[in-house]
């Protein structure tokens, strides 16, 4: 079984700092991780390795950088790791990130594709199902479990708002996972130290099977105009009265704001 973990390093959002005057992200010393739902994808494809050796391929696009995450995954137990980088590649959104990670996809073998759910950075939780999309690959996003037959289908428990769905799927199939799915392994001092002895692939632009003018930033339809901090709200005031007091209390602030006469 042959399990491609798409991964993205992410700031940590803890320390996210918003330039007041250009309201962008300030990312000067604010540490770098790997996307918590990712890892929770990692763990999962991991697992399966354990029960049944599968090979593992971590897959990322970004900056030189971000090899710091592969590293991370070798030493979690991850076979193979791909870094694409490339100029072409800056500047991508969801869509464009989606066409650049599927360009190299087809490039390789795969029974199953896993990605995280969304990115803490941008939770926007649309890569996934795009690149199920340019594949034609069946998905299911939300992950919580899976359990696999050992040949072809697996009965994945999908998180829902008021409970959980049970849905079997046949592979090749793209699964998007929570980081509450599983408790992502620690990293053991050999898997560290094997880490860097073992070698990074990276792909530039003229690996990946897909056209130009989808790629970076001439392949993203939308742009992010400016980033701002949530502002504060005033502090509220708790009424504990009866239906018909609270009628009254909200006509009379209705009328104070002018909204009704």
């Amino acid at each position: 079984m042959n399990i491609i973990v798409c991964i993205k390093q992410v700031p940590d959002t803890t320390e996210i700092r918003l330039d007041p005057v250009k309201g962008t992200m300030i990312r000067e010393g604010v540490p770098s991780i790997m996307n918590p739902d990712d890892k929770g994808g990692l763990e999962m494809a991991l697992q399966l390795k354990d029960l049944y050796g599968a090979h593992v391929t971590v897959l990322t696009m970004g900056p030189h950088q971000a090899e710091a995450i592969l590293r991370e995954a070798f030493a979690m137990g991850a076979d193979k790791a791909i870094l694409l980088t490339d100029k072409k590649f800056a500047g991508a959104d969801t869509l464009a990130t989606s066409h650049t990670l599927a360009g190299a996809l087809r490039s390789l073998d795969y029974d199953l594709i896993i990605t995280g759910r969304q990115a803490i950075d941008g939770d926007t939780a649309q890569v996934g199902p795009q690149i199920a999309e340019h594949l034609d690959l069946p998905q299911v996003t939300y992950v919580e479990n899976l359990q696999y037959d050992g040949d072809k289908q697996i009965t994945v428990r999908k998180s829902i708002e008021d409970g959980y769905q049970l849905l079997e799927v046949e592979i090749p199939c793209v699964l998007t996972v929570l980081s509450s799915s599983n408790e992502a392994r620690y990293m053991s001092v050999r898997g560290i130290m094997e880490a860097f002895e073992k070698e990074i692939e990276i792909w530039n632009s003229d690996r990946i099977t897909i056209n130009a003018d989808k790629l970076g930033l001439n392949g993203s339809p939308t742009r992010v105009a400016k980033s701002f901090t949530k502002g504060l709200k005033p502090a509220s005031q708790l009424y504990e009265v009866s239906p018909a007091e609270a009628v009254d209390i909200i006509i009379n602030k209705l009328k104070e704001k002018h909204i009704v006469n």
